[in-house]
């Protein structure tokens, strides 16, 4: 295989989800694009690789120091999620307004991920004008740990600790859940 194309599948390669096979389909599809195809896709990667940057106030990607969310809604109820794909699998089903916290991450001994490894300091920080933390974490081992964690830190504070329901299966991503499954998971909720 030709040195340029090798790189370019070996590159798509990297990303999630995508096998040697899928890279192979994107790379022979950029060389069938038309330049000036070629030119805006590298143009967005790289506008994106720019301007895209984090909440200050809950570390979801936005384009400003504050995003959209943060901006707009109440601080009362704070929902707490892994990571920012998360938040849009959330916001998708538009029936909730309440603002996030993304921790990048979850507790895992086993992979040397300890919770001052993830934003668990700035989520407390956080919590002075809120009355309810949901969890909206992965019902997996780490996920769970990480919720349990949480729980013990913010009920001494006063403020209301829920779960979202395990309607969702074990080890099932927060990103991949169907939007009814994930409305219902919310819905029925638990207090911790």
């Amino acid at each position: 295989m030709e040195l340029s194309i090798g790189k370019l599948i070996n590159e798509f390669s990297k990303l999630p989800g995508v096998g040697k096979r899928t890279a192979q389909r994107y790379a022979y599809k950029i060389v069938e694009m038309k330049n000036s195809e070629v030119e805006d896709l590298i143009a967005a990667l790289v506008e994106v690789k720019k301007k895209i940057q984090h909440c200050k106030i809950c570390g979801n990607f936005c384009e400003n120091e504050i995003c959209h969310i943060c901006s707009t809604r109440s601080e009362e109820v704070i929902c707490v999620v892994k990571e920012p794909k998360d938040v849009v699998a959330i916001e998708n089903m538009g029936i909730f307004d309440f603002r996030y916290h993304v921790l990048f991450g979850t507790i895992s001994p086993l992979k040397n991920i300890s919770p001052t490894e993830i934003k668990i300091k700035e989520l407390l920080a956080r919590v002075e004008n809120v009355t309810e933390v949901i969890l909206a974490l992965p019902t997996d081992v780490e996920g769970d740990a990480t919720s349990m964690y949480l729980a013990k830190l913010l009920k001494p504070l006063g403020v209301k600790v829920s779960r979202i329901s395990q309607g969702l299966s074990i080890g099932q991503e927060i990103e991949y859940a169907d939007q009814i499954t994930l409305q219902r998971a919310f819905k029925d909720r638990k207090f911790i």
